[in-house]
């Protein structure tokens, strides 16, 4: 089993957390450095739709700028739903993604499908930006969030095994706008989820975390065969056996919720601002 910030209530306030067992990690030389330093994303590194495979390039792309170091992704009320007539809950999106590949049009490959029998609307040419399948990755960054939205930075099966099982994933942080709390608070998620991977088990959880997401904190996950452990400023949160060694592309996107509203919060803005994202 995982190491639980509290191993009875993994929601409640997690206690003072420990740098131990990360320290063979601190001077490990970066191969993979993404600092947003340029006028525009890198498109080698980069795609900058999310799951164009379900819908279209057009149709997914995010709103994002990148200025002064900064990639910041916002979801602007004008910005349609994705997957309208296809995905429940109803939701829209801003999203990046290192890796897409897909069968062709109405096939039944692609990633990170989200229904069975689910078949491609756009054929999507192999794309290998970045795929670590161990090592370390970590992200700086901040989030803008209401009830209504979630931000998230994880690591998704590239999905390109002949049963596409290869679809596991490492949630370097997930965090919901309506889980923040007073002190401040939030409640983050990392961990493992396993989805059609056999070879996998869920083990996933979102304790409690003294911190203030509306500033930088920098979110990472150490992997290998053995384990994956994951840290927020460097202090251990979770750790879990038996994470995938597969192909990885990374996501990073910001997510509103429309159903979740008040009725009175169609013009807040949810924003997703990195600083960097590294080895």
């Amino acid at each position: 089993m995982c190491s639980l910030a509290t191993d009875d209530n993994p929601t409640a306030l997690a206690p003072p957390i420990s740098n131990r067992g990360v320290a063979s990690y601190r001077h490990r030389v970066s191969v993979f450095a993404e600092d947003f330093d340029g006028a525009d994303l890198d498109r080698t590194t980069w795609l900058t739709s999310y799951l164009p495979v379900w819908s279209s390039t057009a149709a997914s792309a995010a709103s994002y700028t990148v200025d002064n170091g900064l990639l910041t992704l916002t979801i602007p009320p004008a910005q349609g739903l994705w997957c309208p007539d296809d995905h429940q809950p109803p939701l829209r999106v801003s999203g990046i993604q290192s890796g897409s590949v897909s069968g062709p049009v109405g096939s039944t490959r692609g990633q990170q499908r989200f229904r069975e029998g689910q078949t491609v609307r756009e054929e999507q040419p192999r794309f290998e930006g970045w795929l670590p399948r161990s090592g370390r990755v970590e992200v700086r960054c901040a989030m803008t969030l209401s009830p209504r939205s979630m931000a998230a930075l994880w690591l998704s099966g590239f999905e390109d095994d002949p049963d596409q099982l290869h679809c596991g994933e490492l949630c370097v942080v997930e965090v919901f706008g309506k889980d923040l709390g007073a002190g401040p608070s939030a409640e983050v998620g990392v961990g493992i989820k396993a989805f059609r991977d056999p070879a996998l088990r869920q083990d996933f959880a979102a304790p409690r975390l003294p911190i203030d997401v509306t500033d930088f904190h920098t979110y990472a996950v150490d992997w290998d065969a053995a384990e994956a452990v994951f840290t927020v400023d460097g202090a251990v949160v979770r750790r879990c056996p038996d994470p995938p060694t597969y192909p990885m592309q990374v996501m990073v996107a910001v997510f509103d919720f429309p159903d979740w509203s008040n009725g009175d919060d169609d013009h807040l803005v949810p924003a997703l601002t990195v600083d960097w994202i590294r080895e």
